[in-house]
């Protein structure tokens, strides 16, 4: 199974909000034409609506490649059993929908149906996402190969050994961006504290993550090395970083604190 048949048979998209959209964007800039791709979609938005041969809301192909699963859990009970058609055949089904496991897609669409289950994050939108995935037993090696091509067009991919680890992944990247952002809004009231105008703070914190971040991803050192790099003994990083790496109420306790709760909700919203 490679691009060509996946042009030839289609892609069906059950949901296209900005998750969707961001892959399907990064899909149609790899040469996929929008003449082999069918949006379910209640709300579709201008942008997909103005999209030359794009199949919106008709009735699906027989047979298609791929359909990527792309609503909110809540909706799911809804949309699903009206693709049961579609069920234990060669269809394969990529669910990036959070929380719902690939045992209740099999209860709805058949034991023998081909499921990969992927958890994205929101940074895909500016293809600088990072994806999970896990297969259940009928999905082949190739139809692994094909969800990570796919998933590709929106950042990195990493495979998993068991679902289990779902929840930690959801937990880590999953729910991370926003930790992220809310360490850029804190850092910025923080400097505001010491006297900088609001938006000369927001500022220097945004870019500050961002460019460290970026730092991370291309120095071949690890983060504790990069972070020993730039702490002078005694001077003023040394002396933010006895404050943040307290084992009692620093950053080690926090974040895995925080891990902990969002994995924990994973676990219960799987059931």
């Amino acid at each position: 199974m490679n691009m060509d048949d996946l042009t030839a048979r289609g892609l069906v998209l059950l949901g296209c909000g900005k998750m969707g959209s961001a892959m399907l964007q990064g899909w149609l800039g790899q040469g996929l034409p929008a003449s082999s791709v069918w949006v379910l979609d209640p709300y579709p938005s201008d942008w997909l609506k103005g999209l030359d041969g794009l199949h919106l809301n008709e009735d699906l192909p027989t047979d298609p490649a791929i359909v990527l699963v792309a609503v909110k859990p809540q909706m799911m009970g809804d949309a699903l059993p009206t693709l049961r058609a579609l069920g234990n055949g060669a269809t394969l089904f990529v669910s990036v929908a959070a929380g719902t496991p690939i045992a209740a897609f099999q209860d709805i669409l058949g034991d023998k149906t081909p499921i990969i289950r992927a958890m994205p994050n929101t940074p895909a939108a500016v293809s600088r996402g990072i994806t999970a995935i896990i297969g259940n037993d009928q999905a082949s090696a190739a139809q692994m190969d094909l969800a990570q091509a796919l998933l590709s067009a929106v950042g990195q991919v990493v495979r998993l050994e068991n679902e289990a680890q779902m929840d930690a992944v959801t937990a880590v990247s999953g729910s991370g961006p926003a930790y992220v952002f809310h360490l850029i809004e804190t850092l910025a009231a923080a400097g505001q504290a010491q006297g900088l105008p609001a938006d000369l703070a927001v500022q220097l914190a945004r870019a500050t993550v961002a460019g460290a971040g970026h730092l991370a991803e291309q120095a071949d050192e690890d983060a504790g090395q990069l972070r020993v790099n730039v702490t002078s003994p005694g001077g003023t990083t040394a002396a933010a970083l006895e404050v943040l790496m307290n084992e009692q109420d620093g950053f080690p306790a926090l974040l895995r604190r925080a891990v902990q709760a969002a994995a924990d909700r994973s676990r219960e919203l799987a059931k």
